[in-house]
């Protein structure tokens, strides 16, 4: 038999017992409190005569081994012998909310999991209520931030949450990583107005501003700009990768379905029946695909030519924002690109371009990761310096 260990990242708890459902995929852990005492809701002193416990409740957590986990806790209460009636306060623990049916941590993977997603995507993937995911959201919104936990802020993040697929329903997220890629939740902030996102970075005190090194955004103007207000413009704005990706990619997607209309009409049902499955196979990373997806691609570009070439831009794209590379060669690359793409005729790239020629230099800066480690380890050093 072999024995595994996995860290249990809940503080002050013991484990009781551990039920695995392996044919549900389910994993319950009943655990108790290792903290002993609460402060009463009335008078606020400290109280150590435990009352009994309090009915148990169970509470979604991080999956462990691919496998849902449930935390169920009876949360211990105590009697306060200073107040009039000798009140009971049940214990609250640091790790949950009162009010929500998840752990902090799994609120906090539901957060990072909406961003670039919506809120009904990420309800079905993770198996949790509509209704939870946007209680999630709510009590996220305008939480205040304890600055005096914070030392420094590194790497600040940007990004906004669709809460409906289709519709202009959005909040804001904001992030930092710190210099170990550990990132922590900020801020979220409901909708996503320039003047909301200025207030809060406006909000950050100044012994963490100057530790700033360089601000992570989608290509939205009100987000940009609000930092460039709060920060200068000698900021440095990097362009979310993902947010470049589905740019350019949706070019590909629009001019995919263009084809697929008219191959449609043209070709033979039977035909036009080996082509399925071609949305997911052009989305797919062109190494991963299987032998069988190759040729299916094959045949797709042996009736539509222009989405062969389409196909080819993109992938050039795509690896020029994954080499290790320069700024000045990104920009050199990236414009050579262009000209080629305005050259072939295609027009599937034309909102891209727009985009591109708009924020060429957050756009270069993301694409140059050598030059954007060596500008954000200038700036630390500066800011030391400064110190």
């Amino acid at each position: 038999m072999v024995e595994i260990t996995i860290p249990f990242d809940i503080p002050d708890v013991e484990i009781v017992n551990i039920e695995i459902n392996i044919e549900k995929g389910i994993i319950n852990i009943t655990i108790k409190s290792t903290v002993e005492g609460t402060r009463c809701h009335i008078c606020g002193r400290k109280m150590n005569k435990l009352h009994g416990h309090d009915r148990e409740i169970k509470l979604r957590h991080l999956s462990i081994l691919g496998m849902e986990t449930y935390i169920l806790i009876r949360p211990a209460r105590y009697q306060c012998i200073h107040c009039k009636g000798k009140p009971t306060t049940t214990q609250k623990l640091q790790w949950y909310n009162q009010r929500s049916t998840c752990t902090i941590a799994f609120e906090e993977h539901i957060l990072f999991q909406l961003v670039h997603s919506t809120v009904e995507d990420v309800s079905i993937k993770e198996n949790i209520g509509y209704d939870a995911v946007m209680g999630i959201i709510d009590r996220y919104i305008g939480k205040k931030v304890n600055w005096k936990e914070i030392n420094n802020l590194d790497i600040l993040g940007i990004d906004e949450i669709s809460l409906k697929k289709g519709h202009k329903d959005f909040v804001t997220i904001v992030t930092e990583r710190n210099g170990d890629g550990k990132i922590r939740i900020l801020a979220v902030i409901s909708g996503r107005k320039k003047e909301d996102v200025k207030k809060f970075l406006s909000s950050i005190p100044k012994r963490l501003s100057k530790t700033i090194l360089a601000v992570c955004s989608d290509l939205y103007k009100g987000y940009i700009n609000a930092t460039k207000e709060v920060f200068g413009d000698d900021m440095i704005i990097i362009a979310d990768r993902f947010h470049i990706a589905k740019l350019y990619r949706k070019g590909l997607e629009g001019l995919r379905k263009k084809e697929m209309k008219r191959l449609k009409k043209g070709l033979s049902e039977y035909e036009y029946k080996k082509l399925n499955g071609v949305m997911w196979i052009l989305r797919k990373n062109i190494n991963d695909l299987t032998e069988k997806e190759f040729e299916v691609l094959k045949l797709l570009f042996k009736y539509s030519p222009i989405l062969n070439i389409a196909y080819k831009f993109c992938n050039e794209l795509t690896n020029i924002f994954e080499d290790d590379i320069s700024k000045s060669e990104a920009k050199r690359r990236i414009n050579k690109w262009k000209n080629q793409v305005i050259k072939s005729g295609l027009t599937c790239f034309n909102n891209f371009i727009s985009t591109l020629d708009e924020w060429m230099e957050e756009i270069t800066v993301s694409a140059s990761n050598l030059r954007v480690t060596g500008i954000i380890l200038n700036r630390k050093a500066t800011l030391q310096v400064d110190k």
